[in-house]
């Protein structure tokens, strides 16, 4: 009885070394974050042309702080006389500069009885910082959600994210980073930056060769690092988007947490910018494909974009409505 006694905790605790090493092989986002320090090898303004954005009817612009750098977002106009605390969203544009047309995207929020704060991120749109690809940027979106909540017609604890293409990507870091927001949508984000960037050097400013680097900046590397519930959305078709997006929900459901993923329009990039009549002031991003010709035949004047790039001509998502329907 005694070595079998003892065969049994060798046994047991054999298992719970096994048990450990693979709970320490899933790392938490923000405990990794604190440790992580990113090293640029390219230091300078985000890369994308920009136009200076027209303040519109129903917008106020605000200056908020991350760290030592001032920074410029758009958020609704409190209404005159109304004393209650309404939900708020988060929108995190897509891109790489902020335009008129990313406050248009954001409509159905606003119609949905939402207020919505858009931030203008470190390099961008001629704003002071470094561009680093998702990682510093992250501390931008959380200091502009900071602002957001503490805005008096808005009711912390109803706070939310949510984000198109970089600001998708954005959405789903931001949403591992801290538990400041009710629940998170990300509308074509990217989960995994390798092959994200891969073809775009121009918009990797750190050794391309350093796997950490890409890791740090992945959502998928963080399955069980989520802190609100999480919707991740993405075109049919979207083949770069799509795969990433089912195998990081389904990593996080194993961690027990709240995270689904939904196939959409085929090309959700292109179904937005379908939704739009205008041409956009902002100029397209540098490292667009050239739209096929049937397409400008089609649609004169109307750029179509790679996955991972943004369109010239973005309307609100087709996806902006369900979700602002479901607060």
């Amino acid at each position: 009885m005694d070595r079998l006694g003892g065969w049994l905790r060798r046994g047991l605790i054999g298992r719970c070394r096994r048990l450990r090493r693979l709970v320490l092989l899933v790392p938490l986002a923000d405990k990794v974050r604190k440790t992580f320090q990113t090293r640029l090898i390219r230091q300078g303004s985000a890369p994308q042309p920009w136009h200076p954005a027209r303040l519109v009817p129903g917008a106020d612009e605000v200056v908020y702080q991350s760290g030592n750098l001032r920074l410029k977002a758009w958020v609704s106009s409190a209404p005159d006389g109304v004393n209650e605390k309404r939900p708020a969203v988060l929108f995190l544009h897509g891109g790489f500069a902020f335009g008129e047309d990313d406050w248009e995207q954001a409509q159905p929020f606003r119609d949905a009885g939402f207020v919505v704060m858009i931030p203008t991120l470190r390099g961008e749109n001629g704003l002071p910082g470094a561009y680093s690809m998702f990682y510093n940027e992250v501390d931008d979106v959380l200091a502009a959600a900071d602002v957001l909540a503490e805005r008096p017609d808005v009711d912390p604890d109803r706070l939310f994210v949510a984000g198109h293409s970089v600001g998708g990507t954005l959405a789903l870091l931001a949403s591992m980073t801290r538990a400041r927001f009710r629940a998170a949508a990300s509308f074509s984000g990217s989960p995994d930056q390798v092959a994200w960037a891969r073809g775009q050097p121009q918009v990797v400013p750190f050794n391309p060769n350093d796997n950490r680097e890409y890791q740090m900046r992945s959502p998928l590397a963080f399955p069980a690092s989520f802190k609100c519930p999480v919707r991740i959305y993405y075109g049919s078709q979207e083949i770069l988007f799509s795969r990433s997006s089912q195998k990081l929900a389904e990593q996080a459901k194993k961690h027990n947490l709240d995270v689904e993923w939904l196939g959409m329009s085929p090309f959700a990039h292109r179904c937005a910018q379908k939704e739009r009549g205008r041409r956009s002031r902002r100029r397209p991003h540098p490292h667009l494909r050239p739209p096929p010709p049937r397409r400008q035949t089609e649609n004169p004047g109307k750029i179509i974009c790679r996955p991972s790039g943004i369109s010239s001509n973005v309307g609100p998502h087709p996806c902006l409505k369900k979700v602002a329907e479901a607060k």
